[in-house]
C-alpha cells in the first residue's frame, strides 16, 4: 500500500463527507439567515424562534435526501472493499 493510495482514499472520503453534509448545512444556513433577517426587522429576539425552524428544515432535508446519502455511503464502502486486494499488493 503506497502513499498515493492512502491519499486518494482520504481525498475521496473528504469529498464524500462534504457532499453528504452540504444539503443539511446549506439548509440550516439559509433558514438561519432568513429567521435572523426577520428577527432583526421585527426586533424579536427569541432563541427558540431561530432553533425550531432550523430543526424542522434539517429534518425535512434528511427525509428527502436520506436515501441518496445512504446510497452514496454504501457505494463508497463497496468501492473500498473492492480495492482491498489491490491495496494489499494482490492483483
Amino acid at each position: 500500500m503506497d502513499t498515493n493510495a492512502v491519499l486518494d482514499i482520504g481525498l475521496d472520503a473528504l469529498v464524500l463527507a462534504a457532499k453528504l453534509c452540504a444539503p443539511v448545512l446549506i439548509t440550516a444556513l439559509v433558514i438561519g439567515f432568513v429567521v435572523s433577517l426577520l428577527q432583526s426587522i421585527t426586533q424579536i429576539q427569541e432563541v427558540t424562534l431561530s432553533f425550531v425552524p432550523k430543526a424542522i428544515g434539517v429534518g425535512v432535508v434528511l427525509l428527502v435526501a436520506g436515501h441518496w446519502m445512504i446510497a452514496e455511503t454504501v457505494s463508497f464502502t463497496q468501492e473500498l472493499f473492492t480495492k482491498i486486494p489491490a491495496l494489499l499488493g494482490g492483483s
